[in-house]
């Protein structure tokens, strides 16, 4: 979900928690499409016949691929988050995400936003 949506309509701790929480659902997928591999590697011990063989192998590489595709959108959505958690601090007192969305400038990625506490205005890039 884009930052600017996610604030608008969840507010910035809802965002980033729904945030880490689905980069952690895909290393959760990472997990067990590692575990398939490894199954799926040692099932091919067991098989004598080529059409089994083929079908392990199948696995093999679907498991892998999408592994690969879940470690990808897990460091992805959690390097996404950590970069917006780290500009959520008001420069003026240092109040951590109570902020409220001033504007957005589409073409350029960056977020206005207000501080509840101070009032000060600073930028976020998405």
């Amino acid at each position: 979900m884009q930052l600017v949506d996610g604030i608008r309509r969840f507010g910035f701790r809802k965002w980033y928690e729904r945030e880490l929480l689905c980069s952690h659902a895909h290393l959760a997928l990472t997990i067990l499409c590692a575990l398939a591999l490894l199954g799926a590697v040692e099932a091919n011990e067991l098989f004598s016949d080529w059409a089994d063989r083929l079908f392990d192998a199948l696995a093999v590489l679907v498991s892998a691929g999408i592994g690969l595709w879940a470690v990808r959108r897990y460091l992805f959505l959690l390097m996404h988050a950590e970069h917006a958690a780290n500009q959520a601090d008001c420069p003026a007192c240092g109040t951590y995400a109570r902020f409220t969305l001033v504007g957005a400038q589409p073409a350029s990625q960056t977020l206005t936003v207000r501080c509840r506490n101070c009032s000060h205005q600073w930028s976020i890039e998405d």
